[in-house]
């Protein structure tokens, strides 16, 4: 079925394993976006993405990587 905008936790995951050496703070909306987009799972398009999505998916990762 895929990954959509709205499934936050396993795209942060799948993220992480893509960029283990990126520091999630310091990732642009534009550069997270184009990631998410390129995560082979991925199955959404890029108008359903807003703002307040990434910055969810932004302050996801970086509390993953806090644990």
């Amino acid at each position: 079925m895929g990954l959509k905008w709205t499934d936050v936790s396993d795209i942060v995951v799948d993220l992480d394993e893509a960029h283990p050496d990126v520091e999630p703070s310091k990732v642009n909306f534009v550069d997270l976006m184009h990631w998410v987009l390129e995560l082979p799972d991925f199955r959404d398009t890029r108008e359903r993405c807003g703002e307040k999505i990434l910055e969810a998916i932004q302050m996801m990762w970086i509390e993953e990587r806090e644990d």
